[in-house]
């Protein structure tokens, strides 16, 4: 029998399931422990055909049964591998866990699988589903259940991680072919869910640690923490949206998007509502979350910024409220425009490109040229980068500085983007270098944000906590 990994399964009803995965580990040799909920159907004479061992212990949440699992069963392996019924293993993942020797990993604490969730017998491939990496197996009495969920369990290690990517856990579950099951499951989480973070508010809890660009652990953690501070019921909208288009799981087709809708959009939604319920229901009077008063913050910056610069515009343009002063001594608009129109001149110039150049043209003999008007600065997007910077809880002195570096990266963009047009555009082009240049500018000033909101304030204490 091999020795140096131990399964533990956690089953309730899973006659459907658990035989595909016991026929998917059996050749491994391994020890088998069951942790059953309190099982109606035959999963506990499933164990018996299968001569493995099981405990029974009633269901309160997934992290204590975990918790109990490891502490219960006579584990006498280095390592643990820990699965749901409705898992089973790739032939890949197989062959890895056939080929794994304890002695080859000693510098290891845990390895994360990578997951393929099926639903409704489809393959949900995108909306950050694949590649999805979970911490299932580790050292046993190092890894750990972590007890601060009440839902999204994980196992934690401290130490040294590994991440296999070429094979897979492939989950699905068929009982959530009935709708209705799927539903009333949730329904079931949201509960948990809800009072999680009712709690979490009113009550310290002991943090993982939490890192943008760390093991999927500490990312995941990052993205919670981060979701924490989002205002209720808007969330959902934000992260339906954000699946769907930015991590494009409009392409998993009509079953896809259902589970996007459902799983993203109406678990989170009802989450929200009974949050709320909570706080009726206990009596207390939740303060405006941090993530509600930035949000107040950054509209009323952003509208101020955005609406004052068009109308800046209308009322230095020849027009019913044309204000002539203003025009001619303090028009910053066009002096916007004529330095992005001037230094592209200048830089084509020293090029050795002959240029002709008007108060809103620019062209270069032999190539093309540009029509620059008010749309084509970019003050939309800058409204709301500095509206972020102003609305956001750091120190001044860091907020003009990052404020500095972002209005210098974008008009260095901008400038860029200018010279492309200029020299490489044709009426037939392939490339729409318009949408390009707002996909990369938009790409480099998030991931410029991203960095200076988890990075420590440089002249006070990490940002996070402020928000």
């Amino acid at each position: 029998m091999q020795t140096d990994y131990t399964f533990i399964i956690l089953t309730f009803n899973e006659e459907i399931h658990l035989p595909k995965l016991l026929d998917s580990i059996k050749g491994l040799q391994a020890p088998i422990f069951i942790l059953d909920s309190g099982s109606t159907d035959k999963t506990i004479d499933i164990c018996k055909t299968y001569q493995i061992q099981y405990t029974c212990r009633p269901f309160d949440n997934h992290p204590k049964q975990w918790h109990y699992a490891l502490n219960t069963f006579p584990i006498r392996t280095p390592w643990v591998i820990g699965l749901d019924a409705d898992q089973m293993l790739s032939p890949e993942l197989y062959q890895q866990l056939k080929n794994f020797k304890h002695q080859n990993h000693h510098h290891l604490t845990g390895i994360y699988f990578n997951r393929k969730y099926h639903f409704r017998g489809k393959w949900i491939k995108h909306g950050g589903y694949f590649p999805k990496y979970m911490l299932k197996m580790f050292r046993y009495n190092i890894g750990y259940s972590d007890l601060n969920q009440n839902m999204d369990h994980r196992f934690l290690v401290p130490g040294p991680t590994q991440i296999w990517r070429k094979g897979y856990l492939i989950e699905e579950n068929l009982k959530e072919n009935n709708i209705s099951f799927w539903l009333e499951k949730h329904n079931r989480y949201s509960d948990l869910l809800a009072e999680e973070e009712v709690n979490r508010l009113y009550l310290p809890v002991k943090t993982y640690r939490t890192e943008l660009w760390g093991a999927p652990n500490e990312h995941i953690a990052w993205l919670k923490q981060f979701w924490n501070i989002l205002p209720r019921y808007l969330r959902p909208y934000l992260y339906f949206f954000f699946r769907l288009f930015f991590q494009k799981g409009i392409l998993d087709g009509t079953t896809g998007i259902l589970y996007h809708f459902l799983q993203a959009f109406w678990f989170r939604l009802i989450v929200d509502i009974k949050i709320e319920e909570q706080f009726r229901l206990k009596g207390i009077k939740p303060q405006p979350s941090a993530g509600r008063k930035f949000a107040f913050r950054f509209l009323l910056f952003f509208l101020i910024l955005y609406l004052g610069n068009l109308g800046f515009i209308g009322i230095t343009t020849p027009g019913k409220f044309y204000n002539q002063w203003l025009d001619q001594h303090l028009n910053y608009i066009r002096y916007w425009r004529e330095f992005n129109i001037s230094s592209s001149a200048a830089l084509l110039t020293l090029m050795g490109y002959e240029v002709k150049k008007t108060i809103f043209n620019l062209h270069v003999t032999g190539r093309s040229g540009f029509h620059l008007v008010y749309s084509c600065l970019g003050y939309g997007i800058m409204s709301a980068f500095a509206a972020f910077v102003m609305a956001y809880s750091k120190s001044i002195r860091s907020k003009f500085l990052f404020l500095l570096l972002g209005i210098t990266s974008f008009q260095t963009l901008n400038l860029l983007r200018l010279l492309l047009i200029t020299l490489y555009w044709q009426p037939d082009y392939r490339i729409n270098l318009h949408f390009l240049f707002n996909f990369l500018t938009y790409s480099i000033m998030g991931l410029l944000t991203m960095i200076w909101v988890h990075s420590k304030n440089q002249y006070g204490d990490k940002t996070k906590k402020s928000l």
